[in-house]
């Protein structure tokens, strides 16, 4: 258990506000607003299955439905004591979802897609102890990634060899690998490049998304032959820069996507990939667009991601009181200075 009971308490309170502005109790069953709420519990048993519990939050308190096969585990290992008293069995052939959606007292409860908004913002502004928690997740992340390539490591090796040295660096540290892409100079053209055979070459990019109690962390990292990162950094900075306390999101976006002509780039190239967006919970919570009007706050997570041809730039970052925080640093990365921040540039062979 790695919970928090006071950061519980205030998560509580949120979600009170949201129950009482919609009239009704709440249920949360994805991965981002479970494992949120419950301060960090792992959610799943397949990374690519649905959550194993449930949650009705009403005002009598909250009630768990847990997955039969899955409960004395969550009990003994993950959920914090008070959390445990109120849990509902459920059959492991109903998922806890239906079980929560089904249940009696639940007629009249709330799903989370009718209170989206209202959940990620109250997941926006994060507490004291998961910002510890995600500070050293991004350090764990971006030490993986360089434990990965530091040594022999060269153009004549495969995709597949390196997506495994930086799957088992996460996994060794306790994250989950929720994605791991490398591209070798071949197929650069490719923005989610799933790792093959293909060689490395001069040149190649490695991304992660690694998620430890609930939160996930983001980082993309050149290996090889560096180029000019001055654009890409500049396009990432007019994305920072628009990422305000009290800025919506798609006014944030739409800084970000104009600025790639300004610096060079195709004025589409924005239309390519998706350009990352708030993150925490979720890969990106949400993917921000032209019609994600979500508002900013202070000590909020993200991970933008802007990129082109051969180039692109990630990592997560905290918008604190004093501004932005790289989270996936490691100082054994090469970087250089940008807008008064250390970015990172491509590791040479």
């Amino acid at each position: 258990m790695v919970g928090s009971s006071k950061d519980r308490i205030e998560k509580q309170e949120r979600v009170a506000r949201v129950r009482r502005g919609a009239g009704a109790p709440i249920l949360l069953t994805s991965h981002e607003a479970v494992s949120w709420y419950l301060e960090g519990v792992r959610t799943h048993v397949s990374l690519a299955g649905p959550p194993v519990l449930a949650v009705r939050a009403d005002s009598e308190g909250d009630t768990l439905f847990v997955a039969d096969n899955e409960a004395d585990r969550l009990i003994a290992e993950e959920l914090l004591p008070s959390d445990a008293a109120r849990i509902v069995r459920v059959p492991w052939w109903i998922p806890p979802a239906v079980a929560a959606a089904e249940d009696a007292g639940s007629a009249s409860a709330v799903g989370e897609a009718a209170v989206a908004g209202e959940l990620r913002a109250a997941r926006a502004p994060m507490l004291s102890a998961e910002i510890s928690r995600y500070r050293m997740l991004g350090r764990d992340v971006a030490r993986a990634v360089t434990d990965a390539v530091v040594g022999d490591v060269g153009p004549e090796q495969s995709e597949w060899e390196i997506a495994s040295l930086v799957a088992a660096g996460l996994v060794s540290r306790g994250i989950d690998p929720l994605v791991v892409l490398v591209t070798g100079a071949g197929r650069v053209s490719y923005r989610h490049p799933l790792p093959t055979s293909a060689q490395l070459g001069e040149r190649a990019m490695i991304v992660v998304c690694g998620r430890r109690e609930g939160l996930i962390a983001n980082a993309t990292r050149w290996i090889g032959a560096g180029v000019d990162d001055e654009p890409i950094l500049a396009v990432e900075r007019a994305f920072l820069d628009a990422s305000a306390p009290g800025a919506r999101l798609d006014e944030a976006f739409a800084a970000g996507c104009s600025a790639y002509e300004r610096f060079g780039f195709d004025s589409g190239e924005w239309r390519r990939h998706h350009q990352g967006g708030p993150a925490g919970y979720a890969g990106r919570d949400p993917r921000a667009t032209a019609s994600t009007r979500d508002l900013l706050v202070e000590n909020q997570a993200f991970a933008w991601n802007p990129s082109a041809p051969g180039v692109k730039v990630e990592d997560t970052m905290l918008r604190g009181a004093e501004g932005w925080e790289a989270l996936t640093v490691d100082d054994r990365w090469p970087s250089v200075s940008y807008a008064g921040m250390l970015r990172p540039i491509a590791r040479p062979y």
